[in-house]
């Protein structure tokens, strides 16, 4: 299950012998955690929606929100508590639905056992909202920092934290997580992840589906203990080399769609906008649908000009994607199986549609679904290398593990730069509040799943990815990380500051 230092070091030296210049697919980096607890049976459990957040008090010029992060049971495996550490006690946490000008601020409060930072990915948000790992939450009841005590960023902890989304960007398919220094990971895994879904009047005008045909479903796989709790690594930080550290990924072996295994949906024969989310901690999926048709009109970061017919799905972790599906025409009693053509055994499997019969349907697929400028790479004000691979014993980029206080890079707010990323194994590379268009993957252009405007790029083994990064947003500190969580936790992140 775990890397040590030298099962690293060999399978960096055995792809490089086998002369690994063409990417390779697979389900990403990472080992499979066997569960202690026999799977429930496929496609019976219904599919749970998430609450959505509703706010606590509405003012002239912001909507103001309540979350509280505390310890649960519940029943993600049929008749099994499981205990989670979940926003105001579910998983995924209630969802969020901002709307483009409207300000939103969250408050969350932390009563669980340990410390937190709540990250909006994909969120253009000020630096001092962005989640950064150290602007840590501290659970209530705990001693407050001594005076003048502040994170890297320059802020005070405390048991509650405001975070402010000036909610300036456009509409798209966002999530939220924790982003706690060193342990994202097992913090996440628990369950502290939700969905965010920004809305805008470019949206409003499209005949797509809405209400119950609009279906956020966020995908991850977990491991569960014989006693129904979630499985998870035990890692000492404080001993480098011991068993623990140096994970290259963690892969669960039960598939969980809005917390619930391998879940089955009824849904009438019409078409269904499905918002993708790939939460797990450094699984990839390739999404299959064994019947109806899919067709692509959103990324990371909002709408697509046109739509793209697909015939499957790529995500890594981190990535979202907007299809709709399209049932029409299909006889009630059919099953249409989402399945994952990069899972083995019973990750093969995700989830399943069951049609009930024809309905009346008035939504559509336009064939322009917003305008979404193509940036020039003549714009790249300077050109920048950052390489994810191991090394010094940690996973590493441009061989310096994480260093809080230390920045790589220093854009100019309102410039556009070339970002070129390298890796030595799969890396999904996440880039904070600033946006960016996949130019190229190695010699040739984009893949189809780079479409649109992204936050996060899935960087194969022993590829080279070019992105044009528009620094449009806020002045601070931000990040870029790997978003294998694992590899994030072992310093595979590094500062840049918009100045």
């Amino acid at each position: 299950m775990r890397l040590s230092r030298r099962s690293v070091l060999a399978l960096t030296g055995a792809a490089a012998l086998a002369g690994c210049a063409r990417p390779v697919d697979g389900p990403g980096t990472g080992e499979l955690l066997a569960s202690d607890l026999p799977p429930p049976e496929r496609f019976r459990t219904p599919l749970p929606i998430p609450p959505v957040a509703r706010p606590v008090k509405v003012t002239a010029d912001a909507d103001h929100y309540l979350v509280t992060q505390r310890v649960a049971n519940v029943e993600l495996i049929p008749g099994i508590k499981t205990p989670i550490w979940g926003y105001d006690g579910v998983f995924p946490g209630p969802t969020f639905r901002g709307r483009r000008g409207r300000r939103m601020v969250v408050t969350v409060r932390n009563e669980l056992p340990v410390p937190t930072s709540t990250h909006l990915h994909g969120g253009v948000t000020p630096a001092e909202s962005d989640g950064f790992p150290t602007d840590l939450i501290l659970p209530a009841g705990y001693s407050p920092a001594p005076p003048g005590h502040h994170s890297a960023s320059g802020k005070h902890h405390d048991t509650t934290r405001d975070y402010t989304y000036p909610m300036t960007q456009r509409a798209a398919t966002l999530w939220y997580h924790d982003h706690r220094m060193d342990f994202t990971g097992p913090q996440v895994w628990r369950g502290l992840a939700g969905m965010f879904l920004v809305t805008d009047e470019v949206e409003d005008a499209l005949p797509l589906p809405r209400d119950d045909r609009d279906l956020p479903l966020m995908i991850c796989d977990r491991s569960f203990a014989a006693d129904g709790s979630l499985k998870y690594p035990q890692r000492d930080m404080t001993h480098p080399g011991a068993d623990g550290l140096f994970h290259a990924g963690i892969f669960g072996d039960v598939v969980l769609v809005n917390g619930a295994p391998w879940p089955r949906a009824e849904v009438p024969a019409v078409r269904h906008r499905l918002r993708l989310v790939n939460g797990s901690n450094a699984r990839r999926y390739r999404l299959s649908f064994s019947a109806g048709t899919i067709t692509q009109i959103g990324s990371d970061a909002g709408l697509l000009t046109t739509p793209l017919p697909r015939e499957d799905v790529l995500l890594a972790p981190g990535e979202r994607c907007d299809v709709i599906a399209d049932f029409t025409g299909l006889p009630a009693g059919t099953e249409v199986t989402v399945t994952n053509t990069l899972g083995e055994g019973p990750t093969g499997d995700v989830m399943r549609f069951v049609i009930t019969g024809p309905a009346a349907d008035t939504s559509s697929v336009p064939s322009r679904l917003s305008s979404v400028e193509t940036i020039d790479r003549s714009r790249a004000v300077t050109e920048r290398q950052f390489d994810f691979r191991f090394g010094q014993g940690r996973w590493t980029i441009n061989n310096q593990p994480y260093d809080p206080a230390a920045s790589l890079c220093a854009p100019r707010l309102g410039t556009v730069e070339l970002w070129r990323f390298t890796s030595d194994f799969h890396h999904p590379v996440h880039v904070h509040m600033a946006h960016f268009q996949v130019l190229s993957r190695g010699a040739s252009g984009p893949d189809p799943a780079d479409a649109g405007w992204k936050d996060t790029v899935d960087v194969r083994p022993y590829e080279t990815v070019q992105v044009l990064v528009d620094f449009t947003g806020h002045r601070g500190r931000y990040m870029l990380h790997c978003h294998n969580l694992e590899h994030e936790d072992m310093a595979m992140m590094a500062n840049f500051d918009i100045v």
